[in-house]
C-alpha cells in the first residue's frame, strides 16, 4: 500500500507540472491584431454626365500627423451639372505604391464613406451614393460603400466638401445607410475637407 508521503509527493508533482503547463500557455505570443492601413493620398475624380471637363482633386500627407501640412487641391465644379465622383486611396510610402482602394473593396461590408461639409449642408450640392457592397464581390450586401457617388451642383457659391471613411460603422443604425454619420460609430480611417467652388 502506498504511504501518505508518496501520495503527497505525487500530488505535489502533478500540481507543479500543471502549473508549468499553464505558465507556458500564458507566455504564448498573442495573435497580431489587424493593423490600420496607412493612407497618404486621397484622389477624387469628378466626371460630368453628358460630357464636359473632368475635374481632379487630391489630398496628400506623406509624413502623417504632426509633420508638414497636407497638400490639398481646391475643387471647382460647374453649376447645374451632375458628376460621378470616384474615390481612390493610396499609401505612397510603400514601394510600389499600395492601392488601399482595393482593400476597401474587399472589405466593403466593413467600410463606408460619408460626404459632408458646408457645400452639402447649405445646398450648393446634393450628394448620393452610387455604389453598394455587392458591387465589390464577394460582398453581397445592399448597404452603401461610397467609393462612387453622384454630385449634383445646384447653386453657385463657395463651401467645403468633407469626406470621412469609417471602418466598421453600424450600417444598420438610423440614417447611416442614407449617409448620416451621426450614429455611425466605428473608427475613422480618414477625414479630409476640400475647398469647393460652384460656378
Amino acid at each position: 500500500m502506498m504511504n501518505i508521503f508518496k501520495l503527497k509527493h505525487i500530488y505535489f508533482l502533478l500540481v507543479f507540472s500543471l502549473g508549468i503547463l499553464g505558465a507556458c500557455d500564458d507566455n504564448e505570443e498573442p495573435e497580431p491584431e489587424n493593423e490600420e492601413e496607412e493612407i497618404t493620398t486621397l484622389n477624387l475624380t469628378f466626371t460630368p454626365q453628358g460630357g464636359g471637363t473632368v475635374v481632379n482633386a487630391s489630398w496628400k500627407d506623406l509624413d502623417g500627423d504632426g509633420g508638414n501640412a497636407p497638400e490639398i487641391s481646391d475643387i471647382t465644379l460647374e453649376n447645374n451639372k451632375t458628376y460621378l465622383l470616384e474615390i481612390e486611396l493610396l499609401n505612397e510610402n510603400e514601394t510600389p505604391t499600395e492601392d488601399i482602394t482595393e482593400e476597401v473593396k474587399e472589405e466593403a461590408a466593413e467600410h463606408q464613406f460619408f460626404y459632408g461639409g458646408t457645400a452639402v449642408f447649405t445646398n450648393y450640392i446634393n450628394v448620393a451614393y452610387a455604389d453598394k457592397e455587392s458591387d465589390y464581390p464577394p460582398n453581397t450586401g445592399d448597404n452603401p460603400v461610397g467609393l462612387k457617388g453622384t454630385i449634383s451642383s445646384i447653386k453657385a457659391g463657395n463651401g467645403t466638401f468633407q469626406i470621412v471613411l469609417k471602418h466598421e460603422p453600424d450600417k444598420d443604425a438610423t440614417g447611416v445607410s442614407d449617409g448620416d454619420i451621426t450614429l455611425s460609430g466605428g473608427e475613422t480611417d480618414i477625414d479630409v475637407s476640400f475647398n469647393m467652388t460652384i460656378q
